[in-house]
């Protein structure tokens, strides 16, 4: 009996979440007694999840998964998890994995409990740790079902190296025609970007820059410190940037290392959504603008003036470490 965790790629190279959930399946299984095994699809380096301490790879290689679809790819977990007897299932809290999850928790008639942040409390009963009410708090929640399903916060647990080595088997799961019976028509993806799930840091914009043409000083800023850009509803409603780009509790949620908003008031529904980053920074000229509430550090201030000062500061100091 092994843990076993579902690890999230792309174009055939894994996603950070999938280190992160690879690192959080070693550590279940250490305390287990047991070892951790993952389940890729398409994935060309497979090998390279030994190193956050999987001890086996279920690699399946077929094209109708090259798209996610959550019916085939719950059902090819399904098997997986009958193949090595697992109990427990890691998954990470991405947008696909909360699709696929309930429906392979039904199948399984598991308990699953999503966002959570912290290796089990402990292991009988079985009890995690998990957001609540949008990030403001923490639930101990315990599974009493046999078979467990575990959704890991992004950037809560961590990525940690485990050397070992990795066995790699092909899995061939039994797919049905029924299993691709809800089809994505069309994905429409920004290229050569940080994406806002994979980013350590994110710069997000909102009403406060007066307009698409200021939206440059986001980008490069984004561009200096290595980061995804966002922005606020009122921005992607007004078209001034893609829909993509909208984070929030009605967008994308974001739990990056640093979270920096200029020109963003702090709606509620936007403090909810970014909450679970670690630090949040604020620009901003009105100082009763509500995200100071929730900031770590606030500068109140014109961003037309703050940013290219701090862009420039940042560039200095890149090129002094370079």
């Amino acid at each position: 009996m092994s843990v076993l965790v579902y690890t999230e790629s792309e174009n055939g190279a894994f996603k950070k979440s999938a280190f992160e959930v690879a690192s959080y399946a070693s550590s279940v299984a250490s305390q287990m007694g047991t070892t951790a095994t993952a389940v890729c699809f398409n994935c060309s380096e497979s090998e390279t999840l030994g190193t956050y301490g999987i001890t086996k790879v279920l690699n399946i290689e077929d094209e109708k998964l090259k798209t996610f679809s959550a019916k085939a790819y719950a059902h090819s977990l399904l098997e997986a998890t009958k193949a090595e007897s697992s109990i427990i299932i890691i998954v990470s809290s991405s947008t696909d994995s909360k699709f696929l999850a309930p429906i392979l928790a039904a199948q399984l008639k598991a308990g699953y409990v999503p966002n959570v942040v912290a290796a089990p409390e402990s292991t009988s009963p079985f009890t995690v740790k998990r957001t609540a009410f949008s990030n403001k708090g923490f639930a101990e929640t315990q599974i009493n079902t046999e078979v467990k399903i575990i959704g890991v916060s992004n950037n809560a647990f961590g990525a940690y190296e485990n050397n070992t080595t990795a066995t790699i088997e092909n899995f061939a799961p039994t797919l049905a025609d029924s299993d691709f019976n809800v089809k994505s028509i069309d994905i429409d993806k920004a290229v050569g970007k940080v994406t806002i799930a994979d980013a350590d840091i994110v710069v997000s914009g909102g009403r406060g820059l007066k307009g698409p043409e200021n939206w440059g000083m986001i980008e490069e800023l984004a561009e200096v410190l290595g980061a995804a850009t966002a922005c606020s509803k009122p921005v992607s409603d007004m078209g001034w940037r893609p829909h993509g780009e909208h984070v929030g509790q009605t967008g994308k949620p974001v739990a990056s290392n640093l979270y920096i908003a200029i020109g963003i008031s702090g709606a509620i529904q936007h403090l909810a959504g970014v909450s679970a980053s670690k630090v949040k920074v604020v620009i901003n000229t009105d100082e009763e603008a509500p995200f100071f509430k929730a900031a770590d550090y606030g500068i109140v201030g014109d961003a037309f003036e703050v940013v290219p000062q701090l862009v420039q500061k940042l560039k200095e100091f890149k090129a002094q470490n370079a």
